[in-house]
């Protein structure tokens, strides 16, 4: 697992809408000791600008978040974005909304997974490793089984599996992750208070990362990335406070 911890910028998505924005918040971050960053829900920036206002600040582009009807819609462009960036990993943050909000059938379902494996099979083809980000809805329970069930088993993409969703959600974030193996590409680090509910600093909620971190490294993932969708104070004082306890906890 690489040692050097990333920063979403979903966390700081306010702060990196224009490229003037996004110059200074890479600053920031970089300030704060981040060498990686995930590229997800900034501006509408080529990535060849992306990149080299990362490069500027020692930073490295190595996974991102886009719609599933990018992939889709416009595989091209998404290639050309992500090989600009020297980005190997292409995200999906989400499935999209219909999914989510209408109950689950065999048709839908066997739907969205064929719709991400031809993604996956398809960015393949370009070196780039689709993978999938969860929230708590991929467990809910269809025909005895988790929805997340049905994406290992049916699915050829890896995932992005986020602590916090996953702690959420009732699932032991350890075991799941150690079961994972190498499909467990990259993990968002997020941590949740004794409410099971506020999204809190990593180090400051009822996570125990000392298990998480080992996880990770017997799991195989490449990245851990700082996410914090909601911050209880500034933003950037968030992530600051996360790289802090995770440099204690080896990281850089």
């Amino acid at each position: 697992m690489d040692k050097r911890i990333g920063a979403q910028l979903f966390t700081i998505r306010d702060f990196c809408q224009t490229a003037e924005d996004f110059d200074r918040s890479m600053k920031k971050v970089s300030e704060m000791g981040y060498k990686l960053v995930q590229a997800s829900c900034i501006g509408p920036m080529p990535g060849e600008e992306v990149r080299e206002i990362c490069k500027k600040y020692g930073l490295e582009v190595v996974c991102t978040h886009r719609p599933l009807p990018n992939y889709e819609n416009n595989l091209e462009d998404e290639v050309a974005y992500h090989k600009a960036m020297n980005c190997k990993i292409a995200g999906l943050g989400c499935m999209p909304q219909n999914y989510i909000e209408n109950e689950w059938t065999r048709e839908s379902l066997t739907e969205l997974i064929s719709r991400m494996n031809k993604v996956s099979d398809e960015l393949g083809k370009h070196g780039i490793t689709f993978a999938y980000h969860n929230h708590s809805f991929e467990f809910e329970k269809f025909e005895g089984k988790y929805i997340m069930d049905y994406f290992l088993e049916e699915g050829n993409f890896s995932f992005i599996f986020d602590v916090y969703w996953l702690t959420y959600a009732g699932i032991d974030p350890v075991e799941f992750i150690e079961k994972m193996g190498e499909r467990a590409i990259c993990i968002h680090f997020k941590d949740i208070a004794e409410d099971m509910e506020t999204m809190t600093e990593v180090g400051q909620g009822i996570t125990d990362w000392d298990a998480v971190i080992k996880a990770c490294e017997e799991s195989g993932a490449k990245y851990a990335l700082v996410e914090q969708d909601t911050c209880q104070r500034d933003p950037f004082e968030s992530l600051k406070m996360s790289y802090d306890y995770l440099s204690e906890k080896g990281f850089n």
